[in-house]
């Protein structure tokens, strides 16, 4: 059994979390700004699916990309050169949750719920929410949101209508917190993708030493007024 959250603001001690499922922690709660930076502070994340209740979770280890480690092709890096495309912050935030919502090919369903939407919309709005976002033509093609917090960055999903799109936004992402001061970026679950980009998994134990380390680290006055324009000849 997990223990069940209340409205009192507080979690389970981190040892307590399941072996299998891996790193289930506890259940119920709300999605509130003040839970959810709890929650991140602490290396903890909701994921659930309805008719689920919040899950939350913190796995017994992490997939991170400390930005001095960041992996780029040679076929990426052409495409970064030479593609034509713009790169936002933060212009188009709840479209670029709604995207990643979507299911993918062979999935049912997803677990951005709209209720997931409007939590992390008023995380961005109270400053903590961010997205990275690929324009092409003015059309939003791919993108990236996560949340904030000191010099860390957690990184929740991207989507991609287009070849690399994604893959671009995740580069200047991690080019310009690297630039900023930030020393890691949450990938939170292995995938093959992430790996490609020189993510990789460490122990619980690790994630959080470096998360309480990098969190007391106030941000870059610059951190999110990022934008850049690709224009090939």
């Amino acid at each position: 059994m997990i223990p069940w959250l209340g409205r009192e603001l507080l979690f389970p001690p981190l040892s307590s979390a399941l072996a299998d499922p891996d790193g289930l922690l506890a259940a119920g709660g709300d999605l509130s700004v003040r839970r959810l930076l709890l929650a991140y502070s602490r290396g903890i994340f909701p994921w659930y699916s309805p008719p689920e209740p919040i899950l939350w979770w913190s796995p017994s280890a992490r997939m991170v990309l400390f930005p001095e480690q960041l992996r780029v092709t040679r076929s990426l890096d052409k495409r970064l050169r030479n593609a034509r495309y713009r790169i936002r912050v933060d212009s188009a935030f709840r479209a670029v949750m709604e995207r990643c919502a979507r299911p993918r090919p062979g999935q049912s369903g997803t677990w951005i719920v709209p209720e997931m939407v409007d939590a992390y919309c008023r995380l961005h709005a109270a400053g903590y929410a961010h997205s990275f976002e690929t324009w092409v033509d003015e059309k939003l093609v791919g993108g990236l949101y996560g949340v904030s917090l000191g010099g860390v960055f957690f990184g929740e999903s991207m989507f991609s209508l287009e070849r690399d799109a994604s893959k671009l936004a995740f580069v200047h992402m991690a080019r310009h917190l690297s630039g900023c001061g930030v020393g890691m970026i949450d990938c939170q679950m292995y995938t093959p993708h992430l790996a490609s980009l020189g993510a990789s998994l460490i122990p619980r134990a690790q994630f959080l030493a470096t998360l309480e380390e990098l969190a007391r680290h106030p941000p870059s006055d610059t951190l999110w007024t990022y934008s850049f324009d690709n224009e090939p000849s």
